[in-house]
């Protein structure tokens, strides 16, 4: 009888760190970081306290991880949409819509990044505001002319839609997110194109 292929010791030590990674957004997301507890995490990621602590100094550190983790993939998908589209205004709806899927496919840990960490301590709000600047600056080299409008126009647009993002995730509504993307589209092309070019982009999607 042929027995089963033992998985590389790398692979299931990864599996684990990121079922804790996991089970930190889910509960984080379902009950906020003060509340949820070491024992929570480990009872939902179905591994033992010495795994935790041989993978991470504690529960702030895990939750940092599970965010930049988060922030991360988030940012990669955005770029990635953005460099299989051709025009700058192109390039803003497609990453607009990886955004929005992305939020919809991970309401847990979108809601873990985008709200909990802005409060549950200086270090996950400092890698917010990290997370918040790379897109910043993805959305100044997308190539739009922002030569006539105010410096801070990057900063004030992602900060909007930050702000309308977060509102979707506080009333546990993220699955809808993609139901967004005209009124975000239009809110940020705006500025750039007027009203009517920013219709022709959202048309060709």
């Amino acid at each position: 009888m042929s027995t089963r292929p033992e998985l590389p010791r790398e692979f299931v030590a990864g599996h684990k760190r990121r079922r804790m990674m996991d089970a930190a957004a889910e509960l984080t997301a379902e009950q906020g970081y003060q509340a949820t507890k070491i024992a929570d995490i480990v009872r939902q990621a179905a591994v033992a306290r010495k795994t935790l602590y041989d993978n991470f100094d504690g529960k702030e550190d895990l939750f940092l991880s599970a965010v930049d983790a988060t922030l991360n993939e988030m940012r990669v998908v955005v770029e990635e949409a953005c460099e299989r589209s051709d025009s700058p205004e192109d390039k803003v709806v497609a990453g607009l819509e990886a955004l929005l899927d992305f939020i919809a496919e991970h309401p847990a840990a979108t809601r873990m990044c985008m709200v909990e960490s802005i409060s549950a301590t200086r270090s996950s709000a400092r890698l917010y505001d990290a997370g918040m600047r790379d897109f910043v600056d993805l959305l100044r080299n997308s190539g739009l002319d922002s030569s006539d409008l105010p410096e801070t126009i990057e900063e004030s647009l992602v900060g909007g839609v930050a702000w309308i993002v977060q509102q979707q995730i506080r009333r546990s509504e993220a699955e809808r997110a993609g139901e967004l993307l005209p009124e975000l589209s239009q809110f940020v092309l705006s500025p750039y194109l007027g009203v009517g070019k920013v219709e022709e982009a959202a048309r060709r999607k």
